[in-house]
């Protein structure tokens, strides 16, 4: 089936045709870890995980990078406003973020780089563009002079005046023209600092994401993803730089964005301080119903969060859950895989997961008439989303609760009657349960219960 995405580098949709078919490279960005992801960074992590495991299921190697910025100003702000070192900051927010993305079931990159990790590259790739005159040295700063670039702006399909008057544009005196961007800049006293042809300093942030792609993916390569904030200026000026530096037509063949995540219709930013952070959504929620509800709009459209949203969508998950116990799903899932074709066209048009979570409600309701294909059909589909995986969904939230031992150890009186051919103790202890509002579900790989 072929994978159609909507190519932000030329407005419409296409099929999908890897530059090799033995080899596809994708590049997203990752978070700039001064603090708690919130859940509109949270999204392009889950969207994007996504089209990586679509991609994988298609062609025999897919590389995934995605980057950790761990040099940049709101690092460095954030560490002196806690009083803490920035390698500090740095180690604790990417323990936290690999935490979050853990519970929200995002699969690890192939490759995570840290930017900090990698300034011989961007100090090389700068090189490259002084030499070519595309960039330029001016007190202690290397700037890339956007007017040396015939096409600038394609990207987001916008003037570059209109670029500039819609951008915070940095006016500074060494500047050949506002709209030049700093590849390089001199660091002050007590900040992170490497030594350069043009001085003491640290890369720009544009630049990081440059280097790094072409240290792991090429000079060009598949599919480059990130937020619809990121278009200008940071893919655009990654083109720019890559493009450039490698005299090559495209960085990335295919550029995806997600759209915003919105709180009562205004984007979810810290800025407007109007944000949940991904641990505070988890405090409440599971991390599965989380990921469900990123996945329950279109991914180029908004996406309003709200509490009663993650609460609709455990809803849904119940569903599906029981659906699969029910009709004993494990132990189908152990033939082979047979995924659904509605399924599986959603997904291919542009990553419809609205559409394709609709398909998942529909083979529960047929494995809930006794359809064995459906069944199997829904576990097989699921795991293209990464969901359906947790053995204990329907287990209390509190494992160590006087009331889960004692369910647990009623289950075990159960199972024991049961093997004694006790069946009349079993369902004694079964009706005693359920009066209680405890439903058993069993299954080949056992006994779970869930509060009806």
């Amino acid at each position: 089936m072929e994978l159609k995405l909507y190519n932000t580098l030329t407005r419409k949709k296409e099929v999908f045709k890897a530059l090799d078919d033995s080899h596809v490279r994708v590049y997203a960005c990752g978070p700039t870890v001064y603090d708690k992801i919130h859940i509109g960074n949270a999204r392009p992590l889950v969207v994007f995980d996504v089209l990586v495991t679509m991609l994988r299921a298609t062609y025999p190697k897919v590389t995934y990078v995605r980057n950790i910025t761990d040099v940049d100003d709101k690092i460095n702000a954030r560490a002196a406003e806690r009083g803490i070192s920035i390698n500090t900051l740095c180690d604790e927010t990417i323990a936290q973020f690999r935490k979050d993305t853990n519970a929200l079931l995002v699969n690890a990159p192939d490759k995570e780089p840290r930017a900090t990790r990698h300034i011989a590259q961007m100090i090389a790739m700068i090189g490259q563009l002084i030499d070519k005159g595309f960039a330029y040295a001016a007190e202690g700063h290397v700037l890339f002079s956007v007017a040396k670039m015939g096409d600038y702006g394609k990207l987001s399909g916008r003037s570059l005046d209109e670029m500039i008057a819609g951008a915070r544009v940095e006016v500074a005196p060494y500047k050949r023209d506002a709209a030049d961007f700093v590849l390089w800049k001199p660091s002050e006293e007590g900040l992170p600092s490497w030594d350069s042809p043009w001085g003491a300093g640290r890369p720009g942030w544009h630049i990081e994401c440059s280097a790094m792609a072409a240290e792991y993916l090429g000079k060009e390569f598949d599919i480059h993803a990130g937020g619809l904030d990121l278009i200008f200026p940071h893919h655009e000026n990654e083109i720019a730089q890559s493009r450039c530096a490698h005299d090559t037509a495209h960085m990335a063949r295919y550029w995806l964005h997600n759209g915003y995540v919105t709180v009562d219709g205004e984007k979810m930013s810290k800025s407007l301080g109007n944000f949940t952070t991904v641990a505070e959504a988890l405090s409440a929620h599971r991390g599965e119903a989380i990921r469900l509800a990123l996945l329950s709009s279109h991914y180029r459209a908004p996406f309003d969060f709200s509490e009663q949203l993650v609460k609709n969508t455990q809803i849904i998950l119940d569903k599906l859950y029981r659906a699969a116990a029910l009709n004993n799903a494990k132990e189908l899932i152990s033939e082979a895989e047979q995924l659904d074709a509605e399924f599986m066209a959603a997904l291919s048009d542009d990553l419809n997961t609205p559409l394709a979570l609709t398909r998942l409600q529909a083979l529960a309701s047929e494995a809930n008439k006794g359809s064995r294909e459906a069944a199997l059909q829904l576990v097989s589909c699921a795991k293209h989303l990464n969901l359906l995986n947790d053995k204990n969904w329907f287990r209390s939230e509190d494992e160590d609760s006087l009331e889960s031992k004692e369910i647990e150890a009623q289950i075990a009186a159960r199972n024991a009657a049961r093997a004694a051919r006790d069946f009349a103790q079993a369902d004694e202890i079964r009706d005693r349960l359920a009066a209680r509002g405890i439903r058993l579900l069993d299954s080949p790989d056992g006994t779970s219960w869930e509060k009806s």
